[in-house]
C-alpha cells in the first residue's frame, strides 16, 4: 500500500497575503471558527470582526454560544511578541472577555511561559489558549489548515486552588469530577464528538456543528436528574421549523420530548429527563451512558435538519 507524505507548506503568506484583509476575514466564516472551536473544545460564535476597543481594534469578537461570555481572537501571521501579548490583556479587558484565543505563526518560549503563567494565576472563568495555525498537504492536494495548542487553561490546576481557597462547595467538585469523567468517556468511546474542558458547572455541552445550537447535558443534584437536550439560543424560528418535525424526530429518537419554547426568554430547548440519584458516585456510568446514549441520538436527529433550516 502506498502512502503519500505530509507536506508543510513554510510560508503562510502564500494563503493569506494580508493578516486583516485575508486570514482574519478567512478565519471569521462559520465553518472555520467551528474548526477552531473543535480543536480548542468550545462553540465560537462570531460577534464582528475589527471590533473597537478604544483607539484599538480587536481581530475577532465572538462569544461562547449557551453562556454568551465574550471571545477575542488576535491574530498574528509571524512570530509571537511583546506588542500583541499587551494588544491581547487590553482586548480582553476591554470587551470583558472570559476567553482569549491568540493564533500565532510561530510561539517564542518567553511568551509561551508568559501564558502559562497567566493561566495559572487566574480563576477558572478565564481561559487562555495560544495557538499556532499550521498548512499542510499531501502531493498536489489542496492546502490544508491545523490549529494546534501550544498553550492552554489547566482548569485542574484552576479547580485545586479554588477548592483549597475555600471557594469551591462539595457539589461544585462534584460536578467538576462528573463532567470529567464524561470528557474521558466521549475521548475513549463517543469519538464522534470533540471533547471540551470540565468545569464545576452544572451545564456540559458538546457541538453539533453549528453555532445556531448546541447538544446540552446538565445535572441536578439536589432533585436527582439528569437531561440531555437541544440548547437554541435566540432563535425561535429554528425551534419552530423542529417541531413541524415533531412526530418525525421522536419516533427516529424512540423518547417523547419535552418542547420548552420559552417565549419569555431567549433560549428554547428540546429534552429528555432522567431521575437518577446523581449523588451517588456508583450511578455514574448508568447516567453518562444514558446521556451520551441521548447525545448521539440528538446530534443524528437534529444535526441535519438544523443546517437545512440555515440553507
Amino acid at each position: 500500500m502506498k502512502l503519500g507524505k505530509l507536506e508543510k507548506v513554510k510560508d503562510l503568506r502564500s494563503v493569506w497575503k494580508h493578516e486583516a484583509n485575508d486570514f482574519t476575514k478567512w478565519l471569521s466564516e462559520e465553518e472555520n471558527l467551528n474548526t477552531l472551536g473543535d480543536e480548542i473544545g468550545i462553540d465560537i460564535e462570531l460577534i464582528s470582526t475589527e471590533a473597537k476597543t478604544g483607539s484599538f481594534s480587536t481581530d475577532i469578537l465572538a462569544s461562547e454560544s449557551n453562556t454568551n461570555n465574550k471571545i477575542i481572537i488576535e491574530n498574528q501571521l509571524e512570530s509571537t511578541d511583546h506588542d500583541h501579548l499587551g494588544k491581547i490583556i487590553t482586548y480582553a479587558s476591554g470587551h470583558d472577555a472570559k476567553t482569549i484565543i491568540w493564533i500565532v505563526k510561530e510561539v517564542r518560549e518567553e511568551h509561551r511561559q508568559a501564558i502559562d503563567w497567566l493561566n495559572e494565576h487566574t480563576d477558572e472563568e478565564i481561559n487562555i489558549f495560544l495557538c499556532k495555525i499550521e498548512l499542510w498537504k499531501i502531493g498536489n492536494s489542496e492546502i490544508a489548515p491545523k490549529f494546534q495548542i501550544i498553550s492552554s487553561p489547566n482548569n485542574w490546576t484552576k479547580t485545586l486552588k479554588k477548592s483549597s481557597d475555600n471557594e469551591m462547595t462539595s457539589t461544585e467538585m462534584l460536578k467538576y469530577n462528573y463532567w470529567t469523567q464524561i470528557k474521558e468517556t466521549i475521548d475513549n468511546e463517543y469519538t464522534q464528538f470533540n471533547s471540551r474542558k470540565p468545569s464545576s458547572y452544572n451545564y456540559y455541552d458538546i457541538s453539533i456543528g453549528t453555532p445556531l445550537a448546541i447538544i446540552s447535558l446538565t445535572v441536578n443534584f439536589r432533585d436527582s436528574e439528569i437531561k440531555a437536550q437541544i440548547w437554541i439560543n435566540e432563535n425561535k424560528e429554528l425551534f419552530d421549523y423542529l417541531y413541524e418535525f415533531k412526530d418525525d424526530i421522536e419516533s427516529e429518537m424512540g423518547v417523547d420530548l419535552n418542547w420548552n419554547k420559552s417565549e419569555n426568554k431567549k433560549s428554547s430547548q428540546i429534552r429528555i429527563i432522567k431521575k437518577i440519584n446523581i449523588s451517588d458516585e456508583t450511578k455514574w456510568n448508568e447516567s453518562i451512558k444514558w446521556q451520551l446514549d441521548m447525545a448521539s441520538k440528538f446530534y443524528d436527529t437534529f444535526a441535519d435538519r438544523i443546517k437545512e433550516f440555515k440553507l
